[in-house]
């Protein structure tokens, strides 16, 4: 790998993984569409390439830390803007089955082609809104984990990802220093829509000194057929 992608096999090795060439390749090609499309549309507001490694792609592999995210799980990206956590986490596990889910057209056009481009299998992006998919069939309850990362507070997110999770499954949110509060805010939510709290694991990314957590939320029972409530509606009155 060229010098300037050394954080991220450095990163990954220090987290565990051993990246292989072909996954080296893969992420120096989605760097590049990352780049190459974010002067057309708004896709990220870090634009130096060490710096997406350490805070795009090495923050999204640290989810993998909490082996939760098995070899053949199915996995929901939610609100998944420029591709992440969902892509990094797909190239690190290439059997696992993923949906990226935009409300932003553009974006998923983004997305479609990194999927594309990096012959990404088992891998689909899919624009419309949580609200909205959740009554679609085969899509309510179907997924072992989702996984969400810049979204929405705890209350709102919890709304959008839990109706999408398995019983026994789990909701992993990424989040920054305000964990603690949200999840405190988010407790009558996720004694609604069936979800449980399990952990908040405190994550160190290499080379980074910002302050990270992921909320664990198991799903311990179905969420009531009335959530997500129509578009606008968790976000404009949280539960």
């Amino acid at each position: 790998m060229k010098p300037d992608k050394q954080p991220l096999v450095e990163g990954c090795a220090s987290m565990g993984i051993d990246l292989h060439e072909d996954q080296i390749a893969a992420f120096e090609s989605y760097l590049s569409l990352l780049l190459e499309w974010n002067k057309k549309i708004n896709l990220t507001a870090i634009r130096e390439p060490k710096e997406i490694q350490i805070y795009h792609f090495l923050d999204s592999l640290s989810a993998l830390k909490l082996d939760i995210i098995k070899k053949n799980s199915s996995l929901l990206d939610m609100g998944t803007g420029a591709g992440l956590p969902g892509i990094p986490i797909k190239i690190i596990c290439p059997q696992v089955s993923l949906v990226l889910l935009d409300s932003v057209n553009k974006k998923v056009r983004f997305v479609e082609t990194v999927i594309e481009q990096l012959k990404l299998d088992k891998c689909t992006a899919v624009h419309a809104r949580a609200e909205e998919m959740a009554r679609e069939p085969g899509k309510r309850e179907a997924f072992d984990v989702v996984v969400s990362r810049a979204v929405a507070e705890m209350r709102v997110l919890s709304e959008y990802c839990l109706p999408f999770v398995k019983q026994g499954g789990y909701f992993l949110a990424y989040k920054g220093p305000g964990a603690d509060e949200e999840l405190k805010d988010a407790q009558n939510a996720l004694k609604i829509l069936g979800g449980e709290w399990v952990e908040t694991r405190d994550i160190k990314v290499p080379f980074s000194d910002k302050t990270h957590k992921i909320i664990v939320i198991k799903k311990k029972s179905k969420t009531p057929k009335q959530y997500p409530r129509s578009a606008g509606k968790p976000k404009k009155f949280p539960l």
